[in-house]
């Protein structure tokens, strides 16, 4: 061990070390042009909120959706096509997070839900190198609410200047920041390696 100033690494999933392919669909069945607009509007939506902190049913967060979005298309069909977002980690995304565990403890810290946790992502081999697990569904927590991030540190047991962040949303990495994490604005493999490079730990 080298030693340096991060305690841990939490990854985020979906986007920095897995294929998340979602924002192409909802950007298409939304009629909007920009990605970032698609995840603000995504991440404040009270029926994914609610969805991914375990509060509801998949199928009352489709027909949510489906209404306050205005999409084109029925409840089913939504949760039909919401099930393939989640595809698979991307290659390297092991080696990397091995990588990453040599040094430092690694966690993952993921807005989920029970479509894709029961669906694909408990299946990973990926989820088994992580030394700690904060998945959404299962704390009732979501991210980029502060209180998300604050029980991530505290149960590190590390001050959040020590931990460093990476996901593939601006916001989420803004709620980090001011968490007091370092955080970066990572999206796959080779950008998360750019900034665990950077912050000293590999």
């Amino acid at each position: 061990m080298r030693d340096h100033p991060i305690d841990a690494v939490v990854f985020d999933l979906g986007g920095v070390l897995a294929d998340f392919g979602g924002v192409g669909p909802m950007r298409d069945l939304a009629g909007i042009d920009s990605d970032e607009e698609v995840w603000g509007r995504w991440l404040t939506c009270q029926w994914v909120r609610r969805f991914e902190r375990g509060d509801c049913s998949a199928e009352d967060f489709a027909a949510g959706v489906v209404s306050d979005w205005d999409l084109p298309v029925t409840p089913e069909a939504f949760l039909e096509g919401f099930r393939t977002w989640l595809a698979a980690p991307f290659p390297g995304a092991e080696d990397l997070v091995r990588a990453v565990r040599r040094a430092v403890p690694v966690a993952c810290l993921s807005n989920t839900n029970t479509v894709h946790w029961e669906g694909c992502a408990s299946r990973w081999t990926i989820m088994e190198l992580f030394d700690a697990r904060f998945l959404s569904f299962q704390l009732g927590l979501v991210k980029p609410d502060r209180e998300m991030f604050e029980y991530a540190a505290k149960t590190l047991g590390s001050e959040p200047a020590r931990l460093l962040f990476l996901d593939d949303n601006a916001l989420n990495v803004e709620a980090a920041i001011s968490v007091g994490f370092v955080a970066a604005h990572v999206r796959g493999v080779d950008e998360a390696r750019r900034a665990l490079v950077g912050a000293g730990v590999l």
